[in-house]
């Protein structure tokens, strides 16, 4: 129930980061592309191949020490529909690795549409007479802003089949405060959005005290990450932010409760990127993302008292 199983990777590896793959073409090593190049051309599925490869490579160097993995799907939707099977092929090679997977995808409808997303992403479809599951992650990121209509259909799945949600509250970027920051009767909005988060997972908490309702909160504001922590004690967050937005340990660190735990940060670009960063042989760029991923977990983990 809730986030307990993410929590219990998290404890299993003494590390609460979860590694983004968002993969551009352009990240991925030559030789990798040129493998796939030669039977298929410049073609859309010459880059999802070589990008799924590149996954899995790094999955492989990385899931004895980091607990999950949050693609955005959007990284995968722009290679058309071979991208998408693409994603769908990271999530299983990442569960079958034992990793806990959370789909970026922001998700935002009411009613039979959000219903529809529910399902592709968390849930099962019907086919004829076989119950299905589709891309089959533990955890899919929302757009709350529509209000409760779009987040009650995802309120079932997330309690029969043990998934979560992570609802967008405060978020990284620069401009996030033209909206998020307005007064509502005194507060800000996202302060609002967190206490929704509370009311919309009050059934659903788990034994490490946190419910299906998650929130994201960026590293980038660390006052605004204190005081949603104190604010909102059965609410676990995704942490974007940390590293090439700016965020920095020490900061991030106000994410996490009294035990450690509470929350997840996430970085992409500069564990996939890693071995670019280092100038090693691009042969050896899973193991450079499993150096980062590495030096990620201590520089957290020495502000934090898991």
């Amino acid at each position: 129930m809730g986030f307990d199983r993410l929590i219990e990777k998290i404890k299993e590896t003494g590390n609460p980061s979860v590694v983004g793959l968002d993969p551009k073409l352009e990240y991925v090593p030559q030789f990798l592309v040129e493998k796939f190049q030669e039977d298929d051309g410049w073609s859309l599925r010459t880059a999802s191949k070589a990008i799924y490869a590149f996954n899995q490579m790094i999955i492989d160097e990385i899931c004895d020490i980091v607990p999950a993995i949050k693609p955005q799907a959007a990284y995968y939707e722009m290679y058309g529909y071979h991208g998408v099977k693409a994603l769908e092929r990271t999530i299983r090679y990442a569960k079958l690795k034992g990793m806990f997977v959370i789909t970026d995808g922001k998700r935002n409808d009411i009613g039979a549409t959000m219903e529809a997303y529910t399902a592709a992403h968390l849930g099962t479809v019907k086919v004829g007479e076989n119950e299905l599951e589709p891309f089959g992650a533990d955890a899919l990121t929302v757009n709350g802003y529509l209000g409760s209509d779009g987040i009650h259909p995802l309120l079932g799945v997330c309690k029969e089949r043990d998934k979560g949600i992570f609802v967008l509250v405060k978020t990284s970027n620069p401009s996030s405060g033209e909206l998020q920051d307005q007064l509502m009767d005194g507060e800000p909005l996202y302060a609002r959005m967190g206490d929704l988060c509370e009311k919309w997972g009050a059934d659903t908490i788990g034994k490490f005290g946190y419910s299906a309702v998650g929130a994201v909160v960026g590293a980038t504001y660390p006052a605004q990450l204190k005081e949603l922590r104190e604010r909102l004690p059965h609410t676990f967050f995704l942490v974007p932010g940390y590293g090439a937005q700016g965020g920095g340990a020490e900061g991030v660190a106000a994410a996490f409760d009294a035990n450690g735990l509470g929350a997840i940060v996430n970085s992409s670009r500069a564990i996939m990127c890693a071995y670019k960063k280092e100038g090693c042989d691009e042969r050896d760029f899973a193991k450079a993302a499993r150096r980062e991923a590495l030096r990620m977990r201590d520089d957290i983990t020495a502000h934090i008292n898991l």
